[in-house]
């Protein structure tokens, strides 16, 4: 997959991308065939036990980007830039997406509208792909409120704007994230690039899920957008709990798991 292949496949073929983190996950994602793999800052949520996202350092993405690359040496992987690795200055963005790019990324994601359209273009410019990311951007989670629905109302056209401009800095993939289904259609058909949605309804040019909440692992509550194509947490609890019963009780180790010396 590269990023040729990622526009060409617009209004033609879903595009597929699964949000992980780890050597294993990552080399599932490359085996099944997931056109992209996210290494998303999600995972100070989802690995590392943060409430949000905002705790996520440069030095976690680019150890998480490492194992992903490692599982899956032939994707194609997103590194997502964490929170303050570029709000500060357009020079220290661009110094910490060659950073994620080192570590085996193939092009970094930045949240925001207009505000990052600067960063985008010199981005672009230096030969590092982009990615943008508008609606819900959780590192900017308490500014506009906590968790809401985007694009409702004039906001939509605001959205509309940032997208387009967003792309005319040179993205080639726009990620919308928790926003009404027919402001997320419409940005879809006003763009030249693909979109990729999460919680974005059923027009986009593709979908991301996060690995945990398709696979049902994370027993918190899930998102009415989740989808879960299986049940594994009640699987892991029940593998654990016959675990601590069978070495409780004497049933574990068994004949067959012993090593005896040669008669």
């Amino acid at each position: 997959m590269n990023i040729l292949k990622i526009i060409q496949m617009k209004g033609k073929e879903p595009i597929t991308v699964v949000t992980a983190y780890d050597y294993f996950s990552a080399k599932v994602c490359e085996r099944v065939g997931i056109d992209m793999i996210l290494v998303g800052d999600s995972l100070g949520n989802v690995v590392l036990g943060y409430e949000s996202t905002l705790n996520v350092e440069m030095e976690d993405m680019e150890r998480h980007i490492q194992a992903v690359r490692r599982g899956a040496p032939n994707s194609f992987i997103i590194g997502d830039m964490p929170f303050m690795s570029y709000q500060t200055s357009d020079d220290e963005g661009m110094r910490n997406a060659g950073r994620l790019m080192k570590a085996g990324s193939n092009c970094v994601k930045v949240e925001g509208g207009l505000r990052v359209v600067p960063l985008v273009k010199k981005l672009v410019d230096s030969g590092i792909p982009v990615i943008g990311h508008i609606g819900l951007t959780p590192q900017s989670v308490n500014q506009i409120g906590g968790y809401r629905i985007q694009g409702k109302g004039k906001d939509a056209d605001r959205m509309i704007v940032a997208a387009k401009s967003l792309e005319e800095a040179g993205i080639f993939s726009l990620v919308i994230e928790l926003t009404i289904e027919e402001t997320a259609r419409a940005i879809t058909e006003s763009l030249l690039i693909p979109t990729i949605g999460i919680g974005a309804g059923r027009y986009c040019d593709g979908q991301v899920l996060v690995w945990h909440d398709l696979l049902g692992i994370n027993d918190g509550k899930i998102s009415k957008f989740v989808k879960k194509y299986a049940n594994l947490n009640s699987e892991i609890e029940k593998a654990l709990s016959d675990y601590v019963k069978d070495v409780k009780g004497h049933m574990f180790p068994e004949e067959n798991h012993v090593f005896k010396e040669d008669k």
